[in-house]
């Protein structure tokens, strides 16, 4: 249920003004963010040159930027089960270990898709 006075222009305003305050702050305080954030700024121009059209080109910027995305998930699950307290429980543990595992995936997932497209595309391998 919308809260009231939050509709129209000012509601984008708004989100669009936390979306920028989250990216700073995953900037801020995660260094994987930062890390992942500078990898995808190199490989989103080589998707040009190691994908073929732009359907390639687009799949692996977006695959890419998929991992900066399940990071700032992941940073998220950290923060909310940090708040809760410091003391160790198998349900928190489990949820950081699940956002890592996204995380880990989605890495995966890029990297068998750039090294398959660089693989066909530019040493021709299959």
């Amino acid at each position: 249920m919308a809260k009231p006075g939050n509709t129209g222009l000012g509601r984008i305003i708004r989100a669009t003004f936390y979306s920028i305050q989250g990216l700073r702050s995953a900037w801020r305080h995660e260094a994987a963010f930062r890390q992942e954030l500078i990898l995808m700024l190199v490989l989103t121009p080589l998707a040009f040159v190691v994908g073929q059209g732009l359907t390639q080109q687009l799949l692996l910027i977006m695959v890419g930027w998929l991992v900066v995305i399940v990071e700032v998930l992941n940073s998220a699950i950290e923060a909310v089960v940090d708040r809760i307290g410091a003391e160790l429980h198998e349900l928190s543990g489990r949820a950081k270990d699940l956002g890592s595992a996204a995380v880990f995936l989605a890495l995966a997932l890029n990297l068998v898709l750039w090294l398959g497209m660089a693989g066909r595309n530019l040493l021709h391998l299959w």
